[in-house]
């Protein structure tokens, strides 16, 4: 349990670093990107909310990679987890009232909620 545990923290961690410093540091190719694409029209996200939303998902995801040993009981990774789950809840809201498909946000919602049970004392 405890490696399949580390594959999904690996996995959060890798989604939401790059997803993170893409809205950080690419602010403008993305938003250009994700615009030819978009059904609903603008993005109607600044520039200093994408990086509120990027430092969020880069400190959950660095969160989600700290060691046991640091913090006891995986306290730091539940919360983590917590951060990237509620920011999935934020963006799925996002794009179901864009008209837009909610599935990955879902799914790496369920993944950041099966880390947080995983990693609850017992």
């Amino acid at each position: 349990m405890n490696g399949l545990l580390w594959i999904a923290q690996m996995l959060l961690a890798g989604v939401f670093l790059f997803t993170g410093g893409s809205k950080l540091f690419a602010y403008e190719k993305l938003m250009k990107t994700l615009e030819s694409r978009a059904k609903g029209g603008p993005i109607g996200m600044s520039r200093g909310q994408a990086a509120v939303v990027a430092v969020l998902e880069i400190a959950g995801a660095l969160g989600v990679l700290t060691p046991a040993a640091l913090v006891p009981a995986h306290l730091v990774v539940r919360l983590a987890a917590g951060v990237l789950g509620l920011v999935m809840v934020g963006a799925g809201i996002y794009h179901l009232r864009r008209e837009e498909s909610a599935a990955p946000n879902v799914a790496l919602f369920l993944l950041a909620l099966f880390v947080i049970v995983g990693r609850w004392p017992r």
